[in-house]
């Protein structure tokens, strides 16, 4: 088992270097990574560069020892949709670190990707306050009340970016009726 440190380093020299020293380089459009932890997200404009990369990252991963995860391994088209809102392909969504990335409007009516609390993660959140009620009802309602706040102050310091202020919404509202329940 290696600390997460030492995971983060191993996977710079592995992953990070290796995707801007080699990858970049010898790609013909635009690309980018986005990496947490031992979990990551390239994007490539061209198809042919995507081929390339699956082609060698399996090889590159397994000289040091390391294997893709391919439950979680997926190629997605995620490109702006049309502007006039032709026949073209709907873009996908992907989940990346408890979020769902879609693209979106702006207030200004740009294409932008945004965010919003994936569904898994929704209902696990709501599934551990409804067993942390059924364990708790007897305490107090301030205490309850105080602790309730505390979990959902909690959740919004992660959950917290722009636009998903629905979902945030929606779990008090589910939290909220369960919490009635309770009483």
């Amino acid at each position: 088992m290696i600390s997460p440190l030492l995971s983060n380093i191993y996977l710079h020299v592995v992953l990070d270097k290796w995707f801007v020293e080699s990858v970049q380089p010898a790609c013909q459009e635009r690309t980018f990574m986005g990496r947490y932890a031992d979990d990551f997200v390239m994007g490539f404009e061209r198809l042919e560069d995507v081929h390339k990369v699956q082609r060698v990252i399996a090889k590159r991963f397994a000289r040091f020892g390391l294997k893709i995860n391919t439950e979680k391994t997926r190629l997605v088209r995620f490109g702006r949709s049309s502007r006039n809102g032709g026949t073209g392909d709907k873009p996908e969504t992907f989940d990346f670190l408890g979020f769902t990335h879609y693209w979106g409007r702006s207030q200004k009516g740009n294409q932008v990707v945004m965010k919003k609390t994936a569904a898994g993660r929704f209902r696990r959140a709501l599934q551990a306050i409804k067993e942390w009620g059924m364990e708790h009802r007897h305490l107090s309602m301030k205490e309850q009340q105080r602790k309730l706040n505390e979990k959902l102050r909690g959740h919004d310091g992660y959950y917290g970016v722009t636009g998903n202020i629905r979902m945030l919404s929606r779990l008090r509202y589910e939290v909220a009726k369960l919490w009635r329940r309770w009483l």
